[in-house]
């Protein structure tokens, strides 16, 4: 066949496993059904392949409302082996509303956690973004409450398995923005509450030492695909606390200082 041929069916064949990949997941999810880590079946499943499953659901998924960052925790990340953070991205279809409550009943394992969200006034790209373009571009910051729901059992993966399985994202509650001027998102605090106990606090900086910082470096990573982004998407700059299991009739609230605090009431 030749080297040109053996190049030609290994990128066909991995563009086969890379859609039954994302199939599985999606399957998963429909069925709302945990599965094994696809590592079991694909040991050899890297990061570069993960994205590329995400990138299927991603183009499956309808309109985007901005992105996702995991494992911005330094020490998560000495933990696991990395030594930069994963991303994902958030569907529209995803968002919850103020007030609205979280339906678990087409969820798996659902978790929540903290975060702090950026909101894009500008567009924003290029492999050398920094913290401070990104503040530069930010025309709002919010509270936020990200819902994890891992399609693996037991929450049991390797990196490029979650990469894969969108890290995890399911739901999303954004609060009202408020202008990021003068206020240092590394020192801000952070408690984290489930029916009125304290489960959680942390500070900004619980996120690659500075939120902003992070941000950047999912600018950089996107740059790397041609990508960046965009005027009116927003950015959850990564957990502040582990995160928390929910289930129908917890309270879970979060609040930040400067940046406010948001309720989300947990339902069937």
């Amino acid at each position: 066949m030749g080297a040109a041929g053996d190049a030609a069916e290994r990128s066909s064949t991995m563009h086969a496993d890379v859609q039954q990949l994302a199939a599985r997941l999606s399957k998963a999810v429909a069925e709302r059904t945990a599965i094994e880590p696809l590592t079991d079946e694909v040991p050899d499943l890297d990061l570069e392949t993960g994205y590329a499953v995400q990138r299927v659901l991603r183009d499956q998924a309808g309109p985007l409302a901005g992105w996702k960052l995991g494992v911005t925790s330094r020490a998560k990340q000495a933990q696991v082996g990395v030594s930069a953070p994963v991303c994902g991205f958030l569907p529209a279809s995803a968002a919850l509303d103020l007030g609205e409550p979280l339906s678990v009943s087409s969820l798996i394992q659902p978790r929540a956690e903290p975060e702090i969200v950026f909101v894009l006034g500008r567009d924003l790209s290029g492999p050398h973004c920094t913290a401070v373009d990104v503040l530069s571009a930010t025309s709002g910051l919010a509270v936020g409450i990200e819902v994890l729901d891992s399609r693996f059992r037991d929450y049991r993966f390797t990196m490029a398995d979650v990469v894969a399985d969108n890290t995890s994202a399911a739901r999303y509650l954004v609060g009202a923005p408020v202008p990021p001027a003068g206020i240092d998102v590394r020192l801000v605090g952070v408690v984290l509450e489930k029916n009125g106990e304290l489960v959680a606090t942390a500070s900004g900086a619980a996120s690659l030492g500075h939120p902003a910082a992070a941000v950047a470096w999912l600018v950089r990573r996107l740059a790397a695909s041609g990508e960046g982004l965009r005027a009116g998407e927003v950015v959850l700059s990564g957990g502040l606390t582990a995160a928390t299991p929910v289930a129908p009739g917890d309270v879970v609230t979060v609040s930040i200082d400067r940046l406010g605090t948001i309720e989300m009431a947990v339902a069937m």
